[in-house]
């Protein structure tokens, strides 16, 4: 529950500040983890991202202002919801609302209202969720990083899952495997050679890192690589059903949206920095993937 009660924290400070700057800071102040942390909870959770949903609101209360004020300038309109111009305003307004902000004021015109969110517990269907808590000891990782928008503003070009197309096409994550040498005893020989890691590190409020690593071992060739030091945590672990690889997409965001909406918010456990681990492997001809989420008890 107290999960539940930072999560409506940080939404009552997005509600108040509509007409002002919302401080992501502030926002993940308030929900007690880090701004990444956050906006990737809340995509997760509610399937858009957290600068859409504040777009959403504030197009909702302008088209309100514009139906309900006629004495209310639709410049004036603009610049109170965060817009510098009517240009780039009225563009915004007909892409949510499909219409001008002067149509609003007509009678019987159709707009679109996006309310409040809020956080609930709901009742879902009894379906089991398969994990395990374990506490590991410090270990090494070495691989490639890059640093992305927190925000997912920074378009299809610029995201972890075009950085996996890049490092394929070009031959970086074969050659990784081939620079992992044996994998260190105390992991699962089931895994592949290259997995991938995210919020290792603090990079700023608006982005975060994404490494596709090898796990260090005496054999392993790191040189020319970023290598990092994971310290010891407690870890949530879910597995995933052996599947096939074209199902990854629905079976790694269902592993992600369950985490979230089913098993974080009633677990007693929260986040710890906002670390994440994708592990893949090999079993049966068929794959499978694990999440790590370094995790600590509240209270």
């Amino acid at each position: 529950m107290e999960w539940l009660e930072r999560m409506n924290r940080a939404m009552d400070y997005i509600e108040t500040n509509l007409t002002d700057e919302i401080m992501l800071s502030e926002v993940s102040r308030r929900a007690c983890c880090s701004s990444h942390q956050f906006q990737r909870m809340f995509s997760f959770i509610t399937g858009v991202t957290l600068a859409e949903y504040i777009r959403r609101r504030r197009l909702t209360l302008a088209a309100l202002e514009l139906q309900n004020n006629e004495a209310a300038k639709v410049i004036d309109v603009a610049i109170k919801y965060g817009y510098e111009s009517p240009v780039s305003f009225a563009r915004a307004f007909q892409s949510l609302h499909g219409i001008t902000p002067a149509m609003a004021r007509q009678d019987g015109i159709m707009l679109k209202a996006y309310p409040r969110l809020s956080f609930l517990i709901t009742i879902k269907g009894a379906e089991a969720m398969d994990y395990r808590i374990e506490t590991k000891e410090s270990f090494e990782v070495f691989g490639m990083e890059g640093i992305f928008r927190s925000d997912g503003e920074s378009g299809e070009t610029s995201t972890p899952a075009h950085f996996w197309q890049q490092c394929l096409a070009n031959g970086e994550v074969e050659k990784l495997a081939a620079n992992a040498g044996e994998l260190p005893s105390s992991v699962n020989p089931e895994f592949n050679k290259v997995h991938a890691v995210c919020s290792y590190r603090n990079t700023g409020t608006d982005t975060f890192p994404y490494m596709l690593f090898a796990f260090k071992s005496s054999t392993s060739q790191a040189d020319g690589y970023r290598s990092v030091t994971i310290p010891a945590h407690t870890w949530a672990i879910f597995p995933s059903e052996l599947f096939d690889w074209s199902a990854f997409d629905g079976v790694i965001e269902s592993l992600y949206r369950r985490f979230y909406t089913e098993w974080l918010p009633t677990s007693g456990y929260e986040q710890a920095e906002g670390m994440e681990f994708e592990m893949y492997g090999t079993k049966e001809g068929l794959q499978f993937v694990e999440l790590w989420f370094a995790v600590r008890r509240i209270g």
